[in-house]
């Protein structure tokens, strides 16, 4: 009974309709706190790189193209700089008196300074054809590989260097072992203490 009008109310209307109310906002909220589940892990799973940076494919492939290009900067000043001091050399009066070992392996080093120049230039080259096509994540793997070549490139063209002004220079015995210990410090600087930092820092991720 309505105890306001005095009008008997019917006792399964009011359950059914207290039971409709309450079923009708349990559903309500199951399902939107589903949906908020969905949307929430999508978003979780779309902006979540798999480095646990929050980006994606292709941000990722961007930031690794702009970190390429800073280590490319610093390895194509030195080799350009050794390459033309190199191409300098053959036009002094010097070059003409050098023996042949020596213009030999003149040669070679120049040869090698070229090779490095065209590795490290390689990724721009790279870079501009592909411009466009969708296909940067590629790109950046292929141009990660010109410039470990070039690195490479660029190591022979330094132990070439060295090893022929000091032959030129002294005409001592102790040429060869000098740049051999010059050429063991590239390498514990250049491949050995990266290759360490990778192996122990990286173990327990």
């Amino acid at each position: 009974m309505d105890e306001r009008n005095g009008v008997p109310t019917p006792k399964g209307e009011g359950e059914h309709g207290e039971k409709d109310g309450q079923g009708g906002q349990g559903e309500h909220g199951e399902h939107g706190e589903q949906g908020e589940l969905l949307r929430g892990g999508n978003a979780g799973e779309s902006g979540t790189g798999a480095d646990g940076r929050g980006e994606t494919e292709e941000e990722r492939a961007d930031r690794r193209w702009q970190e390429l290009l800073q280590e490319i900067r610093v390895a194509q000043t030195g080799v350009q700089i050794l390459l033309g001091f190199l191409l300098t050399v053959v036009f002094t009066p010097l070059f003409h008196d050098l023996e042949q070992t020596d213009k030999t392996i003149y040669l070679v080093t120049v040869v090698l300074g070229s090779l490095a120049t065209g590795a490290l230039i390689g990724p721009v080259s790279v870079h501009r054809i592909v411009s466009g096509r969708r296909v940067k994540p590629q790109a950046v793997v292929w141009a990660s590989r010109l410039t470990f070549t070039g690195i490479l490139l660029l190591l022979a063209t330094l132990t070439a260097a060295l090893f022929l002004i000091l032959r030129v220079a002294t005409h001592d015995p102790y040429v060869p072992w000098l740049v051999s210990g010059v050429l063991v410090w590239y390498l514990l600087c250049w491949f050995a203490l990266p290759l360490w930092v990778r192996a122990h820092d990286t173990s327990g991720t």
